[in-house]
This record gives C-alpha cells, sequence and structure tokens, in this order.
C-alpha cells in the first residue's frame, strides 16, 4: 500500500475524520466552520441560551466585621451558583460584587439582610454595575 492510497484509507475512516476531509480546501474550511457552529450552538453552557447575567455591588452596614460574615457570604455564593468577591472596608462595612442571574442575585441579597447567626444587619446598599463573567466566588482581603 503506497501512501497516497492510505491516505484516502485515513480520509474515508469514520472514527478521527474531520469534517469536509473529502472535499477541496475551501469547500473544507467552509464545511469545519459549519461543525463547529454547531457544536458551539449544542453546548449547555453557552451564555446566549441561558438567563441573562447581571452583577451587583452590595454594601452590607451594622455588625458584619469579625462575625464570619464573609465566609459565610462566600459559602452562600457558591451554592447559589453566584461569582464575584466580598472583603471587608475600613470604615466597618463589608463590600460585596455578585453576578448571576436576577434570581440568584434576589436570593443572595435577602441572606445578605440577614448574614449569619452573630451578624446584625442594619441596611444592604445595592447597585447594578456591568457584568464581568465571573463564575468564581472569593473572600478578598
Amino acid at each position: 500500500m503506497d501512501s497516497s492510497e492510505r491516505s484516502r484509507r485515513l480520509a474515508d475512516s469514520p472514527l478521527g475524520g474531520m469534517p469536509g476531509d473529502g472535499l477541496g480546501p475551501t469547500r473544507r474550511l467552509r464545511a469545519r466552520r459549519l461543525a463547529a457552529d454547531e457544536r458551539r450552538f449544542l453546548q449547555p453552557s453557552d451564555s446566549r441560551h441561558g438567563p441573562p447575567q447581571e452583577r451587583w455591588r452590595l454594601l452590607v452596614r451594622g455588625r458584619v466585621q469579625g462575625v464570619g460574615y464573609r465566609a459565610s457570604c462566600c459559602h452562600r455564593a457558591k451554592e447559589l451558583g453566584v461569582g464575584g468577591w466580598v472583603r471587608n472596608r475600613p470604615d466597618g462595612c463589608v463590600e460585596v460584587e455578585a453576578e448571576g442571574s436576577q434570581q440568584q442575585l434576589a436570593e443572595f441579597r435577602l441572606w445578605c439582610e440577614s448574614g449569619p447567626l452573630k451578624a446584625q444587619v442594619t441596611a444592604v446598599e445595592f447597585t447594578q454595575i456591568p457584568g464581568r463573567g465571573d463564575d468564581w466566588f472569593e473572600i478578598r482581603p
């Protein structure tokens, strides 16, 4: 078997072949692009098909430092599938940026209004800000 016959057999093989392998260079490129578009369309993680994402900045006021607020906040955010971060501010409040669906953020804000057991939340101010695409949540210093 010569090399041209071997390459023809590989191109005809259903395993490992690429879409459009039996076509000319221009038609092959077009077939591969169409196949890539189909794969991209079928992926469930595609943000075009999920609920719209929002990002909120929350300032939590009251007795919220030294009571485990940040750790509890991080845990709750991960449970809800919310991305972003939480940190203590020098003025005694806790600042949170959270990103997710409107429903996730509404549930998260309700939790922030009460916080962990030892916290005494007096106010939660929030503003909507541009999203960044965060899919993780962290505690910042």
